[in-house]
């Protein structure tokens, strides 16, 4: 008996709350509406799936509440982007002052693979607005660096004004292959004088240190010029 007069009681509280929605003022049903046509989706747009927001359409971009075509130049796409221009130059050309131009690719080059710019063929480098012929010097090769010269000696060969000289190695020594230095070094115990190696000289109470190429003093004694003294 207890839960039918609890039925009824909840029967009664809904019919009244229903009553007083009914009886709203009709200004405050204006205001509701004016609200739901306020989030009307705008021409060339479309909902975006997460309740009353919306987005534009592909080739429009939102401006306050509209959505407004997107333009290109000529030789460019739109872009689905909501940021930036709103377009990119097609390929084989570059923006230069809101306009897509041309890339002009001189004779023995091609475009890159951006199509931004050119790179020169092998055997050509990049001066200027054009590809120059590499001359490379005899004992020399290619390299594939579009820095430099161009080309690199061979083993045994070092670049002196734009050729490749024979490194000469001298006695007690080997060849270093670097582009700096003399392209050789002293043997262990040898030291260079004058493009020579000569026998490292060493006072009492000394040893080679880890160069090879020089002495230390036994510790704890200190090199004072060319002996070793107590410090």
């Amino acid at each position: 008996m207890t839960s039918v007069f609890s039925v009824a009681g909840r029967l009664a509280a809904a019919a009244i709350v229903l009553a007083a929605w009914l009886t709203l003022p009709s200004d405050l049903s204006a205001q509701t509406a004016a609200g739901t046509s306020a989030r009307a989706i705008p021409p060339n747009a479309h909902g975006d799936g997460f309740g009353g927001r919306w987005e534009c359409d592909k080739g429009f971009r939102k401006t306050g509440d509209a959505c407004v075509a997107m333009t290109a130049p000529a030789n460019a796409f739109t872009t689905d982007v909501t940021y930036g221009k709103g377009w990119e130059c097609k390929r084989g050309f570059v923006d230069k002052n809101e306009t897509c131009v041309a890339v002009i690719v001189p004779p023995n080059a091609f475009l890159s693979a951006y199509g931004d710019t050119w790179h020169c063929a092998r055997t050509f480098q990049r001066m200027d607005d054009k590809c120059v012929a590499i001359k490379v010097p005899k004992n020399g090769y290619l390299t594939r660096s579009d820095l430099g010269t161009g080309w690199e000696c061979e083993r045994g060969y070092r670049a002196v004004d734009g050729a490749c000289v024979a490194v000469v190695v001298p006695e007690n020594a080997y060849f270093v292959d670097s582009s700096y230095g003399e392209g050789w070094k002293c043997e262990r115990g040898y030291r260079a004088e004058n493009n020579a190696c000569v026998a490292v000289r060493m006072p009492a109470n000394a040893h080679l240190d880890r160069t090879g190429n020089d002495w230390e003093c036994d510790p704890p004694l200190m090199r004072r010029q060319n002996v070793c003294l107590r410090p």
